[in-house]
């Protein structure tokens, strides 16, 4: 049981200064000169502090990404304390290049692993290949009988991915969203975009042909370049959801998009912003070999918010929702996750006045106390 006191509330709009109660896993009541309700109830001071939403990740590799430059460079497995220093409270993990050395399988027990140890993990059924690897032997019965797992990843316009046919994009899609229908979850295919020229194409031509919700698409990395970023706030400003990827800078960090995409009339909540956390970058040159291979970091998302606000793109209220109930709203998770309210999960980071971060509780319990790390996984 936690009890926050007079501290300046963002749920993510501003609510001003409020105390906020918390139960078990959920908040319980928000409001003034709240008193604890037993001695085991434990106070945080928020005095001249900011409380916001747990940051929610939508594309992180648990399981590590990597190993496109032989077995030397796979990524290893996530760490719990690695999510917390990154303020990320609810994540959604995936598999990207490589299907081979790694599977649904390790996935979903990651997920379930970290789930275990206090934050809340979701996960995404296939990879960059097309059929989909999956658990079971359909990506229709993996996203209805697994609990964790709420939709599928494939890749396109890449030239580590196989040619996927309108037809197969499709198809993919429609069990996709059926099987979310049936368990009720966000049966979202998440669509990892390359540096190809084809973009966005496939996912239009579907679109075009056959009756499913734009919704059901959600492409990622889309700020990797100047041509497929123009197609994508295209696509967001038609009513379609976007995510942009941390840790690409110039003019494409997702922050400068964002603020200018916000100029121009796209609708903000057609926007996420994700971390590709433990993911590996890579580039090659015009002959595909491989030039220099590296590992994403997931403190990427909270330093993309913190920067933004910091140098005055957006107000930290106008920063929030693309971290928080964005995301939340994309990925299904809406009535539980992104937001500062009653009975809302209490998933809260508590940021001192250089936003720097001081707490982070995940559902209702303290994972990071006075900028430091007091729980931390199994093996740590």
């Amino acid at each position: 049981m936690l009890l926050i006191k007079k501290v300046n509330v963002f749920s993510p709009e501003s609510l001003g200064t409020k105390d906020v109660m918390i139960i078990n896993e959920k908040i319980i009541e928000i409001g003034e000169n709240l008193e604890p309700i037993s001695d085991r109830m434990e106070v945080i001071d928020g005095s001249g502090k900011t409380l916001v939403p747990g940051l929610i990740d939508g594309h992180v590799h648990l399981t590590g990404g990597g190993g496109e430059g032989s077995f030397r460079t796979r990524v290893p497995d996530i760490t719990l304390s690695r999510l917390i220093e990154g303020g990320i409270t609810t994540v959604l993990g995936l598999l990207g290049t490589d299907s081979t050395t790694r599977n649904v399988e390790n996935l979903v027990a990651k997920a379930k692993a970290l789930n275990e140890e206090g934050i809340t993990s979701y996960a995404l059924t296939g990879s960059y290949g097309y059929p989909s690897v999956t658990l079971t032997d359909s990506v229709k019965k993996d996203i209805t009988y697994i609990n964790e797992i709420i939709g599928v990843k494939i890749a396109i316009s890449d030239h580590r991915a196989p040619s996927t046919s309108k037809e197969e994009l499709a198809r993919l899609a429609s069990d996709a969203r059926v099987a979310g229908m049936l368990s009720g979850k966000a049966g979202v295919v998440v669509t990892h975009m390359g540096e190809g020229k084809g973009r966005l194409k496939a996912i239009r031509e579907v679109l075009e042909t056959w009756d499913l919700p734009m919704k059901t698409f959600i492409p990622t990395h889309v700020n990797r370049n100047d041509e497929l970023l123009k197609e994508a706030l295209d696509y967001a400003r038609q009513g379609g959801t976007i995510d942009l990827t941390c840790g690409i800078y110039d003019e494409r960090t997702p922050g400068k998009v964002v603020a200018e995409a916000l100029k121009n009339g796209v609708p903000a909540e057609n926007i996420t912003i994700s971390s590709d956390g433990y993911g590996s970058w890579s580039k090659y040159d015009e002959k595909g070999n491989l030039l220099k291979i590296g590992v994403s970091s997931v403190s990427s998302l909270y330093n993309e918010l913190t920067g933004t606000v910091k140098a005055g793109l957006l107000s930290l209220e106008a920063a929030l929702p693309f971290f928080t109930t964005n995301v939340a709203r994309a990925l299904g998770l809406e009535k539980s996750k992104g937001r500062v309210a009653r009975d809302m999960d209490a998933d809260l980071l508590i940021l001192d006045g250089d936003l720097k971060l001081d707490y982070v509780i995940a559902r209702g319990k303290v994972m990071m106390k006075d900028g430091q790390v007091v729980v931390r996984g199994t093996y740590e």
